[in-house]
């Protein structure tokens, strides 16, 4: 792999206005077609096979009329009573007229005539139907929805719009900017060069365009949720930076060795691109797994952030040869450019200037392999206690209590359990249904009665036959919230207690059974897709390092990763510590995805590091050096590019959580920039090479016959290193 992607280097810089021609070209027709093609993102997220969602398909034949999206305004009046006055029917009456008139609605329930009113007759909730579904109204159409009641406010009253209707697509703009202006920021002060920052830079600016562009090219023929686009361009725009900034740092060392430009990047291509190439090979199966889960928009956010990735990898060792090819020795900073030219001043057989051992990178190693013993116990309780809270750790769709204070959907939420308690905002959906109208009509009562009885129901709602009577749907509100504990043990005591009746079928739903569907489903799907990661992770090493205990070392510091993760997650955003710093106003839950998702990711991210790092390592140790030597030498050579790409992964996730609003983004850039910190500086830079020194020569260990077995992929660069030590070498 390395020779051709050495070849492939040499020839992208070669035809360097060519390639930069082509993937402008690319970056173009695919922006006009996301310009032409883009289809609505979608807020509902489906679980096929669980019973919540039969019920909700099956609403959607039986209430065609129901099967958009709804709104729910609360209404809170001056004063106690004031509900019941002629001026107070007046002003509801106002507002139910107000809302039929907003476009796209198909009628909405006066509350005085339905029975939606608080006790002390001052609460009241209008229901708002609408003909399309959530994720195809406009924001027109919300604007509209939003301003009603505006003439009752004047009067004293409040009116808080909301439900599903007012689930919009999360705006980006100066998140992922802020993490690109950091990253800039990292890139000038690592290569001490604007033009190898620009050329970096721009170059991931161009993968991440093309790669954002064909995801919304896509997006009229696959559905996806309102959250892909956002996690695609988060870590398209991560990784791009990364692989952008591995092959240049490479390309520069090649340089200040004295070889030509076309050489220097035909090596990098070889050696760091090979690199490249295999760690956004570990992202993408990663991402791609995920569809083995079998949940339809968990899998479609994978293959997107596949998607984006892939460009990334492909951008990175075609793009960034042509772009470097024209950069040429301005690359490196006028001091390295001063120190080469005074080298071929003085010697015609020009040396290679001498290799800087006293930087953080070869210092830092050597403290941690002297103190390897006490590092690694430290790393390990250290991150075993920061562990601690992902025990506690509980799933759930997000719901409108958690959503940002002052939001439409928070105050209608506030308003919504200020007048009728917190389980008016988590109903749940009985459906009853069977071939014969005359069994259903009968079964209904037993059923209601059942519910009634049931520990933690307030109340039974009156059923709602359809057109054809062969299906009732009788709403059920719980006593307890969407999210809390208490919603999720009368979910299952409602399914065991009311078995099916005779000839008809019984199914609960509604958004709150639906969430817990979802999160039990990818609970259970969770470990069987950490193992998959997990020996994906030690045969992809076992076959690039030759050795069987550096992947086994590398899958466990994976697993320490994760648990430290999710322990500082469920402590932030669960627990509420220190919750304000990220601004979030409401702990609860983590979002269902949230768990599956951060492993997928991170194990991608771990592995480019535990790559760049190790590779590094293996390589002097093939050439000669000590297992001691090279631990350091891999550290002292990676430490600073890897401690700049973490840093920049970390400043773009970390843009999501400082610059959005919506908490379930906050906690995936929360999450991913945890993870990479974590991962990078006290897995990967800190465990890793004390507990490679303590293995010395046994970290390389593989037996013979495994090692006749594997294929060589050649990641260091061996074979393309032996065959160019044969050919004079080019010098600039």
């Amino acid at each position: 792999m390395a020779t051709l992607l050495y070849r492939l280097g040499r020839a992208s810089l070669r035809r360097r206005r060519l390639v930069v021609a082509v993937w402008l070209v690319v970056l173009v027709g695919l922006g006009l077609a996301a310009a032409t093609l883009r289809g609505p993102m979608s807020s509902n997220l489906t679980m096929p096979g669980t019973e919540s969602q039969q019920a909700l398909d099956l609403l959607a034949e039986k209430f065609p009329a129901a099967s958009g999206a709804t709104g729910t305004i609360a209404v809170k009046a001056p004063a106690e009573g004031a509900l019941a006055s002629p001026e107070g029917q007046a002003v509801v009456q106002s507002l139910v007229e107000e809302a039929t008139r907003v476009p796209g609605v198909v009628g909405a329930v006066n509350p005085l005539q339905a029975g939606a009113v608080s006790p002390d007759g001052r609460y009241a909730l209008v229901q708002v139907q609408f003909a399309d579904r959530a994720d195809s109204i406009t924001e027109e159409q919300r604007e509209a929805y939003g301003e009603v009641g505006a003439a009752a406010e004047q009067q004293g009253w409040e009116v808080a719009p909301g439900g599903e209707v007012l689930a919009a697509v999360p705006e980006i703009g100066s998140s992922e900017a802020l993490g690109v202006v950091v990253a800039a920021v990292v890139l000038v002060i690592t290569f001490g060069s604007l033009v190898a920052a620009g050329m970096t830079m721009l170059n991931a600016l161009i993968g991440v365009g093309v790669g954002m562009a064909g995801l919304y090219a896509l997006s009229n023929v696959f559905e996806m949720t309102d959250v892909t686009p956002v996690l695609a361009l988060m870590l398209g725009l991560a990784v791009g930076i990364d692989y952008s900034l591995f092959i240049t740092s490479r390309h520069r060392q090649n340089l200040m060795e004295g070889l030509d430009p076309e050489e220097a990047v035909g090596r990098a291509v070889g050696t760091a691109g090979s690199a490249v190439v295999f760690a956004g090979a570990t992202v993408v199966i990663a991402l791609a797994g995920l569809s083995v889960v079998g949940i339809p928009f968990l899998s479609a956010m994978g293959l997107a952030a596949a998607g984006t990735v892939t460009v990334a990898v492909l951008v990175a060792i075609t793009l960034q040869p042509a772009l470097l090819g024209f950069a040429g020795l301005r690359v490196l900073s006028r001091k390295q450019r001063a120190a080469i030219a005074g080298t071929g001043e003085q010697d015609d057989e020009r040396q290679t200037p001498a290799e800087d051992r006293s930087t953080f990178g070869f210092r830092w190693a050597g403290w941690i392999t002297r103190f390897r013993i006490p590092v690694i116990l430290a790393g390990l309780v250290g991150l075993g206690l920061l562990a601690v809270p992902a025990l506690d750790m509980r799933l759930a769709l997000p719901d409108a209590g958690t959503a940002p204070v002052g939001s439409p959907a928070r105050d209608n939420n506030d308003l919504i359990q200020e007048g009728f308690g917190s389980g008016f905002t988590g109903r749940l959906v009985v459906v009853v249904t069977g071939d014969q109208p005359q069994a259903v009509q009968a079964a209904v009562p037993q059923v209601s009665q059942v519910i009634q009885g049931t520990q933690g129901v307030l109340a039974v709602a009156p059923p709602q036959f359809s057109p054809d009577g062969d299906t009732a749907l009788v709403a059920v509100i719980p006593q307890s919230g969407p999210t809390d504990v208490a919603t999720e043990e009368l979910v299952h005591d409602i399914r065991t207690s009311v078995p099916d009746i005779g000839p008809v079928d019984v199914l609960l739903t509604g958004a709150t059974a639906v969430g817990i569907d979802v999160s039990e489903k990818l609970a259970d799907a969770m470990p069987v897709y950490l193992v998959i990661v997990v020996g994906l992770s030690i045969l992809l090493l076992m076959l690039v390092f030759r050795s069987i205990l550096v992947p086994v070392k590398a899958a466990l510091g994976f697993l320490l990763t994760v648990a430290a993760t999710f322990g500082i997650t469920v402590a932030v955003f669960q627990e509420g510590t220190l919750a304000g710093l990220v601004g979030l106003d409401t702990p609860g839950p983590l979002i269902s995805f949230l768990p599956i998702l951060l492993i997928g990711i991170l194990f991608g991210l771990a592995m480019d590091y535990e790559v760049f790092l190790v590779s590094r390592m293996r390589e002097d140790f093939v050439h000669g050096d000590t297992a001691h030597q090279a631990t350091i030498n891999g550290m002292g050579h990676g430490a600073r590019v890897v401690s700049a790409a973490a840093l920049i992964m970390m400043s773009v996730f970390g843009g999501f959580v400082f610059f959005l609003d919506d908490p379930v983004i906050k906690s995936i850039g929360f999450a991913l920039a945890i993870g990479v910190a974590i991962d990078a500086f006290v897995v990967r830079m800190t465990i890793v090479p004390a507990v490679m020194s303590l293995l010395g020569k046994k970290a390389w260990w593989l037996p013979r016959w495994l090692d006749r077995a594997l294929p060589n992929v050649d990641i260091e660069g061996e074979k393309l290193r032996a065959r160019l030590d044969e050919q004079p070498t080019v010098r600039a």
